[in-house]
């Protein structure tokens, strides 16, 4: 990471220790190797991410207030999918371009009812979430046209995939 970018995703999590050594890199701008002997500097930029409230772990020793200080400089708070449901079609857009170009294929089209499913969902995962169904739905398409049936979310993909053995099993 040395003069580049580091980031921490769900630094909530780290543990007590984990948070300490950290602080420490930080502080001190070096870090020692393990077995080590000398100190070697590192200029990073640090950028963490979270979903936790940081205030409320600090007030219940969860998080280290002196690191909490350290990190949040510039916070940017980002809210969650379902209270940006306009960002879809761009978000569609985007996980699509990066899937059809690490596959070398063309990108396929979404019917307007694929988004209004999409949208009326509640995204508990969040944009990971939309990540997977967006992939899963351009791996099920198979006509260049990502249309409703193709949109499948967790609860419903054991239904998917009786219905297909069963329509499988049938049109033999």
């Amino acid at each position: 990471a040395k003069d580049g970018t580091v980031f921490l995703d769900e630094i909530a999590e780290m543990s007590l220790a984990s948070q300490a050594k950290l602080l420490r890199l930080i502080q001190e701008g070096a870090i020692r190797r393990i077995g080590g002997a000398r100190e070697i500097p590192i200029y990073a930029r640090i950028i963490t991410a979270t979903n936790k409230n940081l205030e409320r772990l600090v007030e219940e020793k969860k998080f280290r207030q002196d690191l909490y200080y350290r990190v949040s400089v510039l916070p940017i708070h980002i809210p969650p999918l379902k209270q940006r449901l306009e960002d879809i079609p761009l978000l569609v857009e985007h996980f699509l371009f990066q899937l059809t170009s690490k596959l070398g294929t063309a990108m396929p089209t979404i019917s307007s009812g694929a988004y209004e499913k999409l949208k009326n969902h509640d995204w508990p995962g969040n944009i990971r979430e939309l990540k997977n169904v967006v992939d899963r739905a351009a791996i099920l398409s198979d006509c260049g046209s990502i249309d409703i049936d193709s949109i499948l979310f967790s609860h419903e993909i054991g239904q998917h995939s009786v219905q297909t053995q069963i329509e499988w099993a049938t049109s033999k």
